[in-house]
């Protein structure tokens, strides 16, 4: 708009040629908005209020007469009331450049005047303090010409080269090294100390380690001796009781190999006997049919006579009497087939059984003795030959019931049967021996009560077959 202007944010307007203000301003300030200036009658212009920067290095001369270089850096800006812009404004509005000029100046009559009222080791030691004298000394012309001091730091403060400084801390810097040095020293010794000490250490452990390598090395050689002598004893006991145990096997292999033939002559025995009972009973079945049916014949002969005879009535009398004599003979027929069964199937089968069976104990009592023989030397060997033997014994008992005239009336499942009967069989004797084996030797009363149980089961394979 033609006429109204607004200033930036770091910056004052002054407007001059209206009526004064009621604050007293011979201008009006405007800062933070615009304001409407009314062209020809009215003039506006612009004051920065940015912060600035001055930079002092300044020669001063000590309460003690030492000359010093002393460099400050004061950061300043125009206040933001409208007192300290207006100052500010009647000042410098024309050429802002010579804000920075104007305070370093000033700061610099300060600065030599605090100065020369301290000595070298206060300004050295109490910047702070110098500072702050400086800016209270400057605070009230700062404020006339409408400035403030945002910041004021002494940056350094050089001697000259007239080593006073350097000098002023050589005693400090004497006292520090002397005591660096000190504790290098002590630090050196501690260093010393414990290299020895560690070396102490090393040579005692090598010694131990020494001491512990040959002890050690000497129970290794007693433990190596006992156990060669050890291995030498067992071996010995080893030969001895392999020699004991071939010779009781041997014993006890002559023993079963007597009680073992004495067995199959009985067995064989009562195989023939049954095998002559069974001709006997198939000859007398023969015979008793063979009259049986001539009985027959002659009583249906003689009954169609007299039914030629007799006429109708007499026909059907004889035609029962056929009936009843076809009858009889179908019941002696079935009477003469169940003797003959007997004889030729049961009574060997029964035989045979039998004769399995003795052979069966006498190889179970063979394993038995063999493994009581055994027993002190490896169980897991004798297992093995228990195992061994157990196909030999159900062969045995497979081969008998080869022999048997066996009818089987349910097919392949009584096959099933028979065979799981002969499985079970020779698992029975094999549980049986495992069971009755002890863990000693066999011995002399050992051997004359395997062959009493021997004579036992010989003499009850004797007896008559159920």
């Amino acid at each position: 708009m033609l006429g109204y202007k607004v200033p930036e944010p770091d910056e004052a307007m002054l407007i001059s040629g209206g009526k004064g203000n009621a604050d007293g301003a011979p201008f009006r300030v405007v800062t933070g908005h615009g304001a409407f200036v009314l062209p020809f009658f009215r003039k506006a212009r612009f004051l920065g209020l940015a912060m600035a920067e001055a930079e002092v290095t300044e020669a001063c001369v000590t309460k003690q007469g030492i000359a010093l270089n002393v460099r400050a850096v004061i950061a300043f800006k125009v206040g933001n009331d409208t007192e300290s812009i207006v100052n500010a404004g009647q000042r410098f509005l024309s050429d802002q450049s010579q804000m920075s000029v104007l305070v370093g100046r000033i700061f610099a009559g300060h600065l030599r005047s605090i100065v020369g009222s301290m000595t070298v080791e206060e300004i050295v030691t109490e910047r702070q303090r110098l500072a702050e004298g400086v800016l209270d000394g400057s605070k009230g012309e700062m404020a006339k010409i409408g400035l403030t001091v945002d910041a004021f730091q002494i940056q350094s403060i050089d001697d000259m080269k007239l080593g006073y400084i350097a000098a002023m801390a050589a005693p400090h810097n004497a006292a520090i090294q002397r005591q660096a040095r000190i504790a290098q020293a002590q630090a050196d010794q501690a260093a010393a100390e414990a290299d020895q000490q560690s070396k102490r250490a090393q040579a005692e452990y090598v010694r131990q380690t020494t001491i512990v390598q040959a002890q050690l090395a000497a129970e290794v050689s007693v433990a190596q001796a006992k156990a060669n002598q050890d291995a030498a004893e067992a071996e010995q006991k080893s030969v001895r009781a392999q020699a004991e145990f071939s010779r009781q096997t041997k014993v006890v292999q002559a023993q079963y190999d007597s009680e073992v033939s004495i067995a199959l002559a009985k067995a064989d025995q009562a195989a023939a006997q049954a095998e002559q009972e069974s001709q006997r009973a198939q000859a007398e079945f023969t015979r008793q049919t063979s009259i049986v049916r001539a009985q027959a014949k002659a009583e249906v002969d003689k009954a169609e006579s007299e039914a030629s005879q007799s006429g109708p009535l007499a026909q059907a009398t004889a035609q029962r009497g056929v009936l009843a004599a076809q009858t009889e003979l179908a019941t002696r027929n079935a009477e003469l087939r169940k003797q003959q069964l007997l004889a030729e199937v049961i009574k060997p089968a029964e035989a045979e059984a039998e004769r399995i069976r003795v052979l069966a104990q006498a190889d179970a009592e063979k394993t038995r003795i063999q493994a009581e023989a055994a027993a002190s030397n490896n169980r897991v060997s004798l297992d093995q030959l228990l195992i061994e033997q157990l196909p030999q014994i159900v062969r045995e008992a497979s081969q008998g019931l080869a022999k048997a005239n066996v009818t089987v009336l349910n097919g392949s499942d009584g096959l099933g049967e028979i065979a799981a009967g002969l499985v079970g069989q020779g698992l029975a004797i094999f549980d049986s021996v495992r069971a009755g084996i002890g863990s000693g030797p066999v011995g002399a009363d050992d051997a004359k009560a395997i062959s009493a149980a021997n004579s036992s089961t010989a003499r009850t394979a004797d007896g008559p077959a159920h």
